[in-house]
């Protein structure tokens, strides 16, 4: 596959989006952009081999393969199926790779709305934060029929490191919505240890060192507490609405699969409680605000 034949359409270049869709740039790849946010396009538009679709009509007519990076199913619903929107006007055998964070019910019916109108449609989430998605070394999961998935991963392997094919269409946002579980217990658990430690006398730096050389690492440990939270940034680029979301999702998988699952539920509650405290617009790593406050302690500041 000569990636100067292949025009591919991307749609939502916000944080994710952006680093994403640049690679494919630089790979070769002539791009269809698209965003609500036109501020947000306008940097790729000064790239060679990149132009701005005002449509998803008019992003189908041209490209045979359409990413989505977008917030929510319900907004990928929108523009496939919308007023000008990409299935009105689908070339046949177009692959379309959703790679937001979906709920996986919804992804199994906007396949089956995909392939009624001519195409194929897999779900593609990924892992790794803003960071990864600038060097190309996401993890990605993918939810589709084996052909599909060889034919596109080319295309993503270009932004990801790791591509992990889940099963069928809906099983890679399952995925991610228990990965993204997994990242929000550690998360939780490891603030709350931070702050217990630190009331006893320890240094939350020097903590982290030693869980990070120890069993206790996980990612947040290694890539988010002293960037993200010691610092007082609370700036890793992924919003906190995304992550309830995510445990929405996950949680949701639980109910629907009859598996108790009572440490997940308090974890989604913990974080929306956040949610509730903080107000909106807030990053994720911005949860160790709420435990702060039930301590009425900062993380960082020396004193119990």
């Amino acid at each position: 596959m000569n990636p100067a034949d292949q025009k591919i359409g991307f749609i939502g270049v916000g944080s994710m989006g952006y680093p994403m869709a640049s690679r494919l740039q630089q790979a070769g790849y002539p791009l269809l952009v698209m965003d609500t946010n036109a501020q947000l396009t306008e940097p790729l538009a000064r790239l060679s081999s990149v132009t701005v679709a005002a449509t998803g009509y008019e992003m189908a007519r041209e490209c045979n393969f359409i990413i989505t990076m977008l917030p929510t199913s319900a907004i990928v619903e929108t523009v496939l199926t919308g007023a000008n929107g990409v299935l009105a006007a689908l070339n046949p055998n177009t692959v379309i790779i959703d790679m937001s964070s979906g709920i996986p019910t919804q992804t199994l019916r906007l396949a089956k709305l995909t392939q009624e109108a001519g195409g194929a449609l897999i779900d593609a989430p990924v892992s790794g934060g803003v960071a990864r998605a600038r060097t190309g070394e996401l993890a990605i999961m993918a939810g589709g029929a084996d052909d599909i998935i060889q034919r596109v991963r080319p295309i993503l392997s270009v932004m990801g490191k790791t591509i992990s094919h889940t099963g069928d269409v809906g099983s890679a946002h399952a995925m991610k919505a228990l990965n993204n579980l997994v990242s929000a217990g550690g998360f939780l658990i490891g603030v709350e240890a931070l702050l217990i430690g630190q009331r006893f006398g320890l240094d939350p730096s020097v903590m982290i060192d030693i869980l990070n050389a120890s069993t206790g690492m996980n990612n947040s440990t290694q890539k988010k507490f002293k960037q993200f939270v010691l610092s007082r940034k609370f700036d890793s680029g992924f919003g906190l609405d995304l992550m309830i979301k995510d445990l929405t999702i996950a949680t949701g998988l639980a109910a629907e699969s009859a598996t108790p699952a009572p440490f997940s539920a308090l974890c989604r509650e913990m974080w929306a409680s956040a949610a509730g405290l903080l107000g909106p617009g807030q990053d994720h790593t911005a949860l160790a605000k709420l435990l702060e406050n039930l301590s009425q302690t900062e993380l960082g500041d020396g004193k119990p």
